[in-house]
C-alpha cells in the first residue's frame, strides 16, 4: 500500500475493475440467466458498485434483461434519529415485485451490518423474497455488530476501529481507488 496525503491506497483502478469481474463471475456462476434475480443497490453508495457490476453483464456477458432496482434505507436504520443534522433521504427505486425472487444486496463496505439490517427490513414494503443474498466491494469483517456476513466480497479487509475504509468511484468522485484513512 502506497500513502497519499494521510491515506494508505488499498485498491486502486485496475485492481477495482479485477475485482467487479471476479463479482460478476461469481454471481452468474450462482444465478446463470438472472431470470428470477433481482439486482439491488443500497442508497447511496452501493448503487456505484451495482451499477458498474450491471454494466459488465450486460457487455461482457451479453445479460441484458436485468431486474435492477436502488433501495433507500435511511428511515429503516435504528440509528436515524440519533443524530443532531437533519437527515437527507435518497430515492428508492424499484418498479418490480421482489416476491419469490433471488435479492441480491450490493453495498460498497459491510461495517457494523446494521445498514443490512435496515434493508432486510425495507425490502419486505416489495413482497417476499425466495432468497436474499448480499455482495459488498469492501468487508469489514472484525467491525461486526449484527451476525450479517456477505455472499459475495470484493475483498476482506481488517482495520482497526479508528481506521476507516474510503471507496471513490469515478462517476461521482473522478477516480476509482479505495484507502483506508485514520478518523481524527
Amino acid at each position: 500500500m502506497k500513502a497519499i496525503m494521510g491515506h494508505k491506497i488499498l485498491i486502486n483502478s485496475s485492481e477495482i475493475q479485477i475485482i467487479l469481474h471476479r463479482l460478476a463471475c461469481q454471481l452468474i456462476e450462482n444465478h446463470p440467466n438472472l431470470e428470477n434475480t433481482v439486482l439491488i443497490g443500497l442508497q447511496p453508495r452501493g448503487i456505484f458498485l451495482a451499477e458498474r457490476l450491471i454494466s459488465i453483464l450486460q457487455k461482457e456477458y451479453e445479460l441484458n434483461d436485468i431486474s435492477y432496482g436502488q433501495l433507500d434505507i435511511t428511515f429503516y436504520r435504528d440509528d436515524f434519529r440519533r443524530s443532531e443534522k437533519p437527515l437527507e433521504a435518497n430515492k428508492t427505486n424499484i418498479n418490480f415485485v421482489v416476491e419469490n425472487k433471488n435479492v441480491v444486496f450490493i453495498d460498497d463496505v459491510l461495517f457494523s451490518g446494521r445498514s443490512i439490517r435496515a434493508a432486510l427490513t425495507a425490502i419486505q414494503s416489495f413482497g417476499r423474497p425466495k432468497t436474499i443474498e448480499l455482495m459488498v466491494l469492501i468487508d469489514r469483517r472484525f467491525s461486526r455488530e449484527l451476525p450479517i456476513q456477505p455472499d459475495y466480497s470484493g475483498r476482506q479487509v481488517d482495520v482497526i476501529n479508528q481506521e476507516k475504509v474510503k471507496i471513490f468511484w469515478k462517476e461521482r468522485d473522478e477516480q476509482d481507488v479505495v484507502y483506508i484513512t485514520n478518523i481524527t
